[in-house]
């Protein structure tokens, strides 16, 4: 599951800075964002009080 949640974190973070490239500032930034919220390693929305699995 960890590595399903890196892999979708990777491509959300990437398709951001193509967005913020191309223009797409606020979609990009967003995009960013969930990128990092979805991701297993540092802040992550599926960690319950910062606890690590």
């Amino acid at each position: 599951m960890g590595f399903l949640l890196w892999i979708i974190a990777v491509a959300l973070v990437i398709y951001g800075i193509i967005t913020l490239i191309n223009g797409g500032i606020l979609f990009g930034i967003i995009l960013i964002v969930v990128g990092l919220a979805v991701g297993p390693g540092g802040w992550s929305i599926f960690n319950r009080r910062g606890s690590r699995a």
